[in-house]
């Protein structure tokens, strides 16, 4: 990584604020960051009713979509910040870019709904969207889960769930720099958190606290659920695709949960990408990083080879 970039990579990362005390700032601060803007084609707002919750989805589909193919999409912000709104041109860029039609997930966010409420909703939309592959006008075969952040970790949590209920079961999952650990304190076993925790603007300690904030009950924090690297059992999972930043806090967390997943049997594809920090997934602007990004995803979706 250049000097100059480290540099200010390092300044934004101070001062290290409380996030348990400002995420609603940071909430407002994402609005003014990701505007919304809406697409000049293909979009359409939805909503999946689950008992007495009607759960917002906004559809995306790409102008010269031959096959119908899907990617339900959960998107990022600690599982305190973000809606679909936030992240409706990462969603375009998606559709556009991989040429699948993206539905985006408003699920319910800590800490007003801590653990395990936005999983839950997560998984019965994935539910309801596979069990129902018609009203998509696809197969089930071509349906895929994708999150970046912690919605990689939800989009493997609902794959761990998936199996575990026997309901239904995703083909594949792409999970972009997930979060699949409890612990982001200096104890952490995991080395990236220490090398990586101080100056690449998401820092452990704020990581730590999404989590405090996200997963509020001790009973919880064991759940493989809120943290899938805990799963005892790691066999009959999706096809699996993870993409990790090098110099992101989460990197090798995520690159262990892939490690596991292949020991456990099943097919997984691991790319570090290199000198990138946590979020480039969800940058406005093309970055060599995201061109990349969208190279190895499409290369995943439709099955060739990819170096890992």
């Amino acid at each position: 990584m250049k000097r100059f970039r480290k540099r200010l990579l390092k300044a934004l990362s101070y001062p290290d604020v409380n996030i348990k005390k400002t995420y609603k700032i940071y909430r407002k601060v994402q609005k003014v960051v990701h505007p919304y803007f809406k697409p000049l084609y293909n979009l359409l707002d939805h909503k999946i009713i689950v008992a007495s919750r009607e759960i917002p989805v906004r559809i995306f589909r790409p102008e010269n979509q031959e096959i119908p193919r899907v990617l339900i999409f959960f998107h990022g912000g600690g599982w305190v910040t973000g809606d679909i709104d936030s992240y409706t041109n990462v969603c375009a860029k998606m559709a556009d870019q991989t040429n699948h039609t993206v539905i985006s997930v408003d699920y319910l966010l800590a800490p007003e709904n801590p653990f395990p409420a936005g999983i839950e909703e997560c998984y019965h939309v994935a539910r309801e969207l596979s069990l129902r592959y018609d009203l998509l006008q696809c197969s089930p075969k071509d349906i895929t889960l994708i999150g970046d952040s912690a919605g990689g970790n939800l989009a493997a949590a609902v794959s761990l769930m998936a199996r575990d209920r026997g309901e239904f079961l995703p083909p594949r999952q792409i999970l972009i720099y997930p979060a699949t650990y409890i612990d982001h304190s200096p104890s952490s076993p995991f080395p990236s958190i220490r090398e990586n925790g101080t100056d690449y603007i998401l820092t452990a300690k704020r990581i730590q606290d999404y989590m405090d904030l996200y997963v509020q009950r001790e009973e919880d924090r064991n759940n493989p659920y809120a943290a899938p690297l805990l799963a005892k059992d790691l066999s009959n999972q999706p096809q699996t695709l993870i993409i990790t930043a090098e110099f992101d806090p989460l990197r090798d967390e995520g690159e262990a949960y892939g490690i596991r997943l292949r020991e456990s049997g099943n097919d997984v594809r691991i790319y570090r990408m290199k000198d990138a920090v946590h979020g480039f997934f969800s940058l406005a602007w093309n970055t060599e990083h995201l061109i990349t990004c969208y190279k190895v995803i499409n290369s995943f979706l439709d099955g060739s080879t990819l170096s890992t």
